[in-house]
């Protein structure tokens, strides 16, 4: 009954648009009618495709007097159909990146118009405590500063909320209805002060900004930590700082209760994942090389890698694994080192948790002052 409707309709749309030129015709979310043919799902002759081939001819009918623009959007130009993407069709790409501090602060600055802002708000604190935010975040977090401050019966919104809403955007919000007994909350404490002290003792980790052991979401408790300033490069002495702060909090368990736990699971799987991509993909081991191993292959309809087409022997691969566990073995021996070192440190800033159980970074640094400066960076949430 439906066959054809996608191609009726593009021909519609031209026609349209060659009456009413100049004009320009926008179509959002190309990649759901312009996927790769051919893919192996579906014939030759389904409704997608017969879109696309359609949009592919009309295209292909402009004239040199036709004074009409086409753009797309999409978010996966990687599986776009190469037709699409040849010169006299689709030839001018246009990137928009992440925005960097200054536009972050610029969004902000849109989206809060309309809303009462306390006077002593500052959006370049805000825009500096959201690296990697995009505009959709943004204004999720000017909306839950907006929520907050409702419920707390104010008439503006003021710095704490956006500070609030900015952990909420990240880790999801406070659970403190959840019960957990003494022994758990020591553990937890322990765990979260084995984080931050390890990341505030390695120079190239990011300053430490709260720890709580309040559960967010899923986690049991967060160590939250952002960069001085945006980054697009990861050096390989960043990624080691990272690899051994998410391994602080299973160091402290090992150290202090002579037991482990399963709360430093997610830590475990980030610090692996992220050793096999130093090393397979970043080309960052010293006997391996700068090589990439491994071809990752994906469904071009769902979009998500399903295997990886191995391109290197048996060998090779028993090599790629001894030097991941070189990695994280290396990190946790770290990490063990700087919390021996700083034992008393560590007990002090569990106490602390235990008692308020919320730090912020001034609150932290009385207890454990940083005792070099930190560098650039990207930023880092562990949760437990």
């Amino acid at each position: 009954m439906f066959v054809g409707v996608g191609a009726s309709r593009v021909r519609d749309l031209f026609d349209q648009a060659k009456r009413n030129s100049p004009c320009i015709v926008f179509v959002d979310e190309i990649d759901a009618v312009g996927r790769q043919r051919g893919a192996g799902l579906g014939g030759s002759h389904d409704e997608r495709e017969q879109t696309l081939n359609q949009m592919l001819v009309e295209m292909d009918g402009f004239d040199t007097d036709t004074n009409i623009i086409i753009m797309a959007a999409t978010n996966r130009p990687d599986i776009l159909d190469p037709a699409l993407l040849r010169p006299g069709r689709f030839d001018r790409r246009v990137v928009l990146d992440r925005p960097d501090m200054k536009g972050r602060e610029a969004i902000l600055m849109v989206h809060i118009k309309g809303k009462p802002i306390a006077p002593d708000v500052d959006l370049s604190i805000v825009a500096k405590s959201t690296p990697g935010f995009v505009g959709a975040d943004l204004e999720n977090l000017v909306n839950e500063a907006a929520i907050l401050a409702a419920r707390r019966n104010r008439t503006n919104i003021g710095q704490s909320e956006f500070e609030e809403s900015i952990e909420r955007v990240i880790a999801g919000p406070e659970r403190r209805s959840r019960l957990i007994s003494d022994n758990e909350k020591r553990i937890v404490a322990y765990h979260e002060a084995g984080h931050a002290v390890v990341m505030n003792a390695i120079a190239e980790s990011d300053p430490v900004q709260k720890v709580s052991i309040i559960a967010r979401g899923m986690a049991g408790g967060y160590t939250l930590a952002l960069p001085v300033e945006d980054s697009t490069l990861m050096p390989r002495k960043k990624l080691m700082a990272e690899m051994t702060g998410l391994l602080g909090g299973r160091v402290a368990e090992e150290i202090v209760f002579n037991d482990i736990t399963s709360g430093a699971s997610n830590d475990i799987e980030r610090v692996t994942k992220l050793a096999r991509t130093m090393i397979t993909r970043l080309g960052m081991s010293s006997d391996l090389g700068p090589m990439v191993y491994g071809q990752k292959e994906e469904m071009i309809f769902l979009g998500r890698e399903i295997s990886e087409q191995r391109d290197y022997s048996e060998a090779v691969a028993e090599k790629i694994d001894k030097e991941v566990r070189e990695l994280v073995e290396s990190a946790y021996i770290r990490a063990r080192q700087i919390l021996n070192q700083y034992r008393d440190r560590l007990d002090a800033v569990a106490k602390k948790l235990l008692e308020v159980e919320t730090l912020s970074r001034d609150d932290f640094e009385k207890i454990y002052p940083p005792p070099s400066p930190h560098t650039t960076g990207t930023p880092v949430v562990v949760e437990d």
